[in-house]
């Protein structure tokens, strides 16, 4: 089974919304996981309410940095417009998607984001 880290800087935006995707839309064909170099401790409300209006549901989860994962090594590593902040974590494969950080800005821009993660999650599920 693939192993996927998704990774922006605090774990409660846009690697929360593609962890979320990725589970929703794989269907338990791979262990998806993310973290953030710097977390904030939680998942922000609006990046939950925009996943919720899409029928994924993210509410239980918690924002975590890479001490938190379970395993250490991984066939994907995605970063989330944060290449240059994100530490590095072992992976066979590592891809950059520059998806601009929602936080602070309106639902709008939340839905924005989640719609451009959507997209390449689902191209990313057909290169696995």
């Amino acid at each position: 089974m693939k192993k996927i880290l998704f990774i922006c800087v605090e774990n409660s935006c846009r690697s929360q919304m593609a962890e979320g995707w990725a589970n929703f839309l794989a269907k338990s064909k791979m262990e998806v996981y993310s973290a953030g170099s710097l977390p904030s401790g939680k998942v922000n409300p609006l990046a939950i309410e925009v996943m919720k209006e899409a029928g994924v549901d993210i509410s239980r989860n918690y924002s975590k940095g890479f001490s938190d994962l379970p395993i250490k090594e991984f066939d994907y590593t995605v970063t989330l417009g944060c290449a240059d902040t994100c530490p590095f974590v072992p992976a066979k494969k590592y891809i950059d998607w520059k998806i601009d950080d929602p936080k602070g800005k309106d639902v709008e821009y939340f839905r924005k984001a989640r719609d451009q993660i959507k997209e390449k999650v689902i191209e990313l599920l057909k290169e696995i």
